[in-house]
């Protein structure tokens, strides 16, 4: 075993760590509905727009607006498969896709770590390697990888930055190297806008090391100024076709700052690293305790932030990233989960740096224990009970009992309803959000009854379908009824307090 790890080459390590995330990961591919989880839909609906010829419109909303929410690149990347296959295939060849993009990016995260020594030049090759495949088979990696999400581009894509930045080819000058670096963070910034920390940190890094010419320097920022550049041209032309009642669902972010100023974001700030005690410590039984290891935790890794910086242009985008994701109006879980296996490398280039130091064997030993019995005990649990899949599998479930009564209405009916992304995918019906809401400093809002019923009108509405209890379109609808017991008549009903009702037009 020794001979076998000592043997284990970069590529080597690549090629083993690739397998493994792809074996073990496709345990998670599954035929679940698409747009279980709401994005997953809207992708697929921009992609199926994309390959009609319709434009980078929501084909499934009246008069089908463009889309301003979501960068094109990976509706662009999905559109050859729902242009050619079924809504159902396309979504299975999808996933598959995603799985392969984890895998790769898997294999590319650990070539790059082993033979830059990311770690430090006395960790052996074996222990960056699984590190990255713990963490690309990590739960939540597992659930973004078996919808239609666009985290796994955006990590392929990320990692091809990071790797050109740092270290290009041999055969390329320092100055395409800083260009195809530059040209890597545009193409994630067109997947996911936070990729302009991506693009901004390779930069700086580049400022910081010296080791190209302003022409390099240039060449590195010029695709991340057009990308950023014609997206928020975009945006800025064709934001204003949003309904306003749904500018939190459809709008662009900088509708969430004018709703609420900072008073959305800044709420978030104390909650940006929850998702990661929770993969790693939530099996802790005291909350001092858990306190200090998170706190020891957060000291190594700012200690291997440090460290990295200075190295890879992973630690300033890092760096940047985290600072975007202190004021995001939106949870962190997704934008986390995905830079994950750097973020373990980071936290394990502090431990092995500060290891040179005797007095610090014993408490960053006891650290390590308890990091990976916390995400040993999440593993087991969640490949014991499916967790990866087991919300969307209960949603796919509950919308096909629901989609054989939509797709039996008029071709010209309007509904609104929870995932209606999903519901004109396998219905062809236009489809509105019945949920929505606002901000009024940190503090959500949803729409009076008189303004609700103001938005389906405008929309057209002709039925509303309840998908059932806990999704807040529930209270909506009661407040509804209740300001309106006669707008709105039931057609029909389904076991669990799942409804359709039909809009009487008459007042």
């Amino acid at each position: 075993m020794a001979r076998a790890l000592a043997a284990l080459t970069p590529g080597r390590a690549a090629a083993v760590a690739a397998a493994l995330v792809a074996l073990v990961g496709a345990v998670a591919l599954n035929r679940d509905l698409i747009g279980v989880f709401y994005d997953d839909g809207l992708y697929a609906g921009l992609a199926l727009a994309l390959a009609r010829g319709l434009g980078y419109v929501h084909p499934h909303l009246p008069g089908m607006p463009a889309a301003v929410h979501y960068p094109p690149l990976y509706p662009l990347v999905l559109a050859p498969l729902f242009g050619m296959f079924s809504v159902s295939t396309a979504g299975l060849l999808a996933k598959l896709l995603n799985l392969a993009l984890n895998a790769i990016t898997a294999g590319l995260v650990t070539w790059h770590a082993t033979r830059t020594d990311l770690l430090g030049p006395r960790a052996a090759t074996s222990v960056a390697a699984a590190l990255v495949t713990a963490a690309a088979l990590a739960i939540p990696m597992l659930a973004m990888q078996a919808v239609l999400f666009s985290e796994p581009l955006f990590g392929f894509l990320v990692a091809m930055a990071v790797i050109l930045a740092d270290v290009p080819p041999a055969r390329l000058s320092s100055v395409a190297g800083a260009g195809l670096a530059g040209l890597a963070a545009a193409l994630a910034l067109l997947t996911r806008s936070i990729g302009v920390a991506v693009g901004a940190g390779i930069v700086l890094f580049l400022v910081e090391r010296r080791s190209v010419s302003w022409r390099g320097l240039a060449l590195a920022a010029a695709p991340l100024t057009l990308a950023a550049g014609g997206w928020g041209l975009w945006v800025s032309r064709h934001y204003r076709l949003i309904d306003p009642a749904m500018a939190l669902n459809y709008g662009s972010y900088a509708e969430v700052v004018q709703q609420a100023g900072f008073g959305a974001t800044w709420s978030t700030l104390s909650h940006v690293l929850r998702p990661l005690g929770d993969l790693f410590l939530s099996w802790l039984p005291l909350r001092p305790l858990y306190f200090l290891c998170a706190a020891l935790t957060v000291a190594v890794s700012l200690y291997g932030l440090a460290r990295v910086m200075r190295r890879s242009a992973i630690g300033w985008s890092l760096l940047l990233y985290f600072a975007i994701l202190a004021v995001w109006p939106y949870a962190s879980d997704r934008f986390l989960w995905i830079m994950l296996p750097w973020i373990v490398l980071i936290g394990a280039s502090g431990g092995v740096a500060l290891w040179r130091h005797r007095p610090l064997h014993v408490p960053l030993t006891l650290l390590a224990v308890v990091v990976t019995f916390g995400w040993a005990q999440v593993e087991a649990r969640g490949f014991a009970g499916r967790w990866w899949g087991t919300t969307a599998h209960g949603i796919s479930a509950n919308f096909a009992d629901l989609l054989p009564w939509v797709a039996s209405l008029p071709g010209g009916a309007v509904l609104a309803t929870d995932d209606e992304a999903l519901v004109w995918l396998y219905t062809g019906r236009t489809s509105v959000p019945f949920y929505v809401y606002g901000y009024r400093g940190a503090t959500p809002t949803t729409p009076t009854p008189a303004e609700q019923r103001a938005y389906l009108e405008r929309q057209g509405v002709t039925h509303v379908l309840l998908s059932g209890r806990g999704s807040g379109s529930d209270e909506e609808l009661d407040a509804l009824l209740g300001a309106y017991p006669r707008w709105l008549a039931v057609v029909h009903a389904w076991p669990g307090g799942r409804a359709a009702f039909e809009v009487r037009r008459e007042r």
